[in-house]
C-alpha cells in the first residue's frame, strides 16, 4: 500500500499542483458555459410558448395591453392588437441598417394618434435602399385620414442604439422616440400585420421571430465534453508519468541506452586501416649502380664469386 502511495507522490510537486489547478479552473469554466446555454435553451422555449400562445389569441384594443409609462408585459409579447387613428407621416422615423437577404434598407416607424390623442409608434415594415439616412417624405406614403391597425407587440430596444438624431435611428425605443416627437406615447411599439384602408405602396412586411429552439441544446454539450476532455487529459498524463516516470528522465535514460542516434560501430569519422604489405620493398640506389646495396654479385672471369 505504502508503495503504491508512493508511486503517486509526484502528484504532490509544485508542477502537478499548478496543473491541476488549471484543470479545475477549466472544468469550472466548461460546466458554467454549458449551463448557460442550457439556460439560454429554457428561455428561447419559454419565448417560443409564448409567441405561439398569442398567435392564437384574438386582436384586442392596444389600451388594454399598452399603457404609457408602463413596460410591456413578457406574456404580452407579439400579442396581436388593434388600434385606430391618423397617420403623421410628417414626424416618420428612420430606423438604419437594416439589411434582409443581404440587401441594405430601412424599417419605416410611423407615428398613430389615436383618438383621445395618445401616440402609437407602429413598424410599417422595411423598405430597400441604399440611403440610410433617407427622409419619411421620401418613403412610400401610408394610408391618408383614418386608418385601423393590427399589429404585434414589442418590447423596447435598450442601449445607445436607440438614441434619435434628426428622426433617426438605429433601434425602436417608444421613450427616445416620444421626446423627439413631443408626444406621449404607448411604452413599446406594433409592428405592423395590416392595415384598413391598405396603402397604395406596400411595404415590406415584418419579419416574424423563428420559432425554433436554436443551436444551444448542442452548444451546451459541447462545452460539457471540453470539460470532460480536460479532466481526462489530466488523468492521462498523471497516468503515464507514474508508468513511465518524468518525462526529461525518460530522455536522458533513452541517450543512455541508445536510440536511433546512438553509435552501434566504429565512427565514420575513424582513421581507415592501412592495406596489408606485399612483402617488395625497393631497394635504395645510389648514383653509382656499383654502390647499390642491393646490387647482385656478379661472377669474376674464374666463375667463382
Amino acid at each position: 500500500m505504502l508503495s503504491w502511495l508512493s508511486s503517486w507522490r509526484f502528484l504532490l510537486s509544485r508542477r502537478w499542483v499548478l496543473f491541476f489547478v488549471a484543470i479545475i479552473v477549466v472544468g469550472w469554466a466548461t460546466w458554467w458555459l454549458g449551463e448557460w446555454q442550457f439556460g439560454r435553451l429554457d428561455d428561447r422555449k419559454e419565448r417560443n410558448a409564448i409567441v405561439r400562445a398569442n398567435e392564437d389569441r384574438a386582436p384586442v384594443d392596444v389600451s388594454e395591453v399598452l399603457a404609457p409609462g408602463r413596460e410591456v408585459a413578457e406574456a404580452d409579447e407579439w400579442r396581436l392588437v388593434t388600434a385606430t387613428g391618423e397617420y403623421d407621416r410628417d414626424d416618420t422615423v428612420v430606423v438604419r441598417y437594416r439589411t434582409r437577404n443581404s440587401y441594405p434598407g430601412v424599417e419605416v416607424v410611423v407615428p398613430l394618434v389615436t383618438a383621445d390623442g395618445t401616440t402609437l409608434l407602429v413598424d410599417r415594415g422595411w423598405y430597400g435602399t441604399d440611403n440610410p439616412v433617407i427622409k419619411g417624405a421620401e418613403l412610400p406614403a401610408p394610408p391618408a385620414g383614418e386608418v385601423t391597425v393590427t399589429g404585434w407587440v414589442r418590447s423596447d430596444g435598450t442601449g445607445d442604439s436607440t438614441a434619435v438624431d434628426d428622426h433617426s435611428t438605429r433601434a425602436i425605443a417608444s421613450g427616445p422616440i416620444g421626446e423627439a416627437i413631443d408626444r406621449e406615447v404607448y411604452t413599446g411599439f406594433v409592428a405592423l400585420k395590416s392595415e384598413d384602408p391598405e396603402p397604395e405602396t406596400e411595404l415590406a412586411a415584418v419579419e416574424l421571430p423563428e420559432l425554433d429552439e436554436g443551436p444551444h441544446f448542442f452548444y451546451g454539450l459541447q462545452w460539457w465534453f471540453f470539460g470532460v476532455l480536460a479532466i481526462g487529459g489530466f488523468a492521462y498524463l498523471a497516468w503515464d508519468e507514474r508508468r513511465l516516470g518524468p518525462r526529461g528522465e525518460r530522455v536522458v535514460t533513452r541517450r543512455r541506452s541508445g536510440g536511433p542516434f546512438a553509435r552501434r560501430g566504429p565512427s565514420a569519422h575513424s582513421e581507415r586501416s592501412n592495406p596489408p604489405s606485399t612483402g617488395s620493398i625497393t631497394p635504395d640506389r645510389y648514383d653509382d649502380a656499383g654502390d647499390s646495396t642491393n646490387a647482385a654479385t656478379r661472377p669474376n672471369s674464374s666463375g667463382n664469386p
